[in-house]
């Protein structure tokens, strides 16, 4: 089986996540396997993995050991408990394959002034190519911009992507709100 690779978005966007991560680390949220922080981390980022998979974090702290990376892993099911998010800072957030809408307030709050969001998940158009079909897992056409008005979208897309055959929704965007 060949090796994963990682979103092309997060190398259009490397030089972008290493400023935005000068000070507080990427949260690679429901990592599962850890293709996409394992990129950033080799590419000398600071990376925080979080997955509710004890045998996933487990790979990827193997890993993170061998290459001696800047990562470390972080045991969390996002949707269960308290808001896991709360009191906690990063220079950005990516999201891959991965939908839970009420984490879009706490991801937001938990990105600092100038950090950024990279998110990337499926749409209601995969339904035609396969899992997930249900609605909770897949956004409508549209809808990942409209949690992220208030700051600066530096890429939006809606469409069919080819390796793998898919219909996914990405997002790039930094925060420019004014800290209080």
């Amino acid at each position: 089986m060949p090796l994963a690779l990682h979103s092309p978005l997060l190398e259009q966007h490397l030089d972008a996540l290493r400023r935005a991560t000068l000070t507080n680390p990427v949260l690679d949220l429901a990592c599962g396997g850890g293709r996409n922080g394992l990129f950033l981390a080799r590419n000398g980022i600071k990376v925080l993995f979080a997955d509710r998979d004890p045998e996933s974090l487990a790979i990827i702290d193997q890993i993170i050991a061998e290459e001696s990376l800047g990562a470390s892993t972080w045991l969390v099911d996002f949707e269960k408990g308290d808001e896991p998010l709360t009191g906690k800072t990063f220079g950005a957030v990516i999201v891959f394959r991965y939908l839970h809408r009420p984490l879009f307030v706490s991801i937001k709050q938990a990105i600092q002034t100038g950090g950024m969001i990279v998110y990337e998940t499926f749409n209601v158009e995969q339904r035609e190519f396969g899992r997930p079909k249900r609605a909770e897992f897949l956004l409508e056409k549209g809808e990942l911009p409209k949690y992220f008005l208030d700051w600066q979208l530096l890429h939006t897309f809606d469409g069919i992507v080819q390796q793998p055959l898919s219909a996914i929704s990405q997002l790039v965007a930094k925060n420019t709100s004014v800290s209080a």
